[in-house]
């Protein structure tokens, strides 16, 4: 199960894509709603999650959370308690962490990123305390994969894709969907 966490404000590109493309995958992709079960993104795009935090129970069929950027979602993300637990729990388990944009600032505050190559949206670099800037798009460090913005959604979705399921699979996508 992956759980794709929404909080109002979030980026709408950085969100449905990694949950279209994990679901197409086949695996089991739950959006989980911070605050409400109606989540308004920060362009207006209201979305009905399946659960609501309160609900997202931390066990070993979780494999993987995702965390979109956008603001104030990201801030919204990173007071919730819930998202806090999930990051610690997918930490201790060794279970993958994607985020973009904004939302590697969440792992960076929480010391994570140190001596990790890390990427987010311009500007908050500074946010990813101790973390290796990476030059590229989307980069994957351990448990931690991270991009820079909704412009690089769905190479990031794809990669996510590539750790849940197979590279076989991310490029079997990556060719039914016609991105070069």
């Amino acid at each position: 199960m992956i759980y794709v966490f929404l909080a109002e404000g979030f980026e709408e590109t950085e969100a449905i894509a990694p949950i279209d493309l994990l679901r197409r995958s086949g695996r089991n992709v739950v959006t989980v709603g911070v605050g409400d079960n109606i989540i308004k993104g920060s362009h207006g795009v209201p979305v009905v999650t399946d659960i609501i935090a309160e609900e997202a129970a931390l066990s070993d069929e979780l494999e993987m959370i995702v965390l979109p950027g956008g603001m104030p979602g990201t801030l919204n993300l990173e007071k919730s308690s819930y998202v806090q637990a999930a990051i610690d729990y997918c930490v201790q388990n060794g279970k993958f962490i994607g985020a973009i944009c904004a939302a590697p600032s969440i792992l960076g505050h929480k010391g994570l990123l140190k001596d990790k190559t890390a990427v987010c949206y311009e500007g908050f670099e500074t946010q990813l305390d101790g973390a290796v800037i990476g030059n590229d798009s989307v980069v994957e460090d351990g448990v931690f994969i991270t991009a820079r913005g909704a412009g690089v959604a769905v190479d990031f979705s794809l990669k996510l894709v590539e750790k849940a399921v197979s590279k076989a699979e991310s490029d079997r996508l990556r060719a039914a969907i016609l991105c070069d």
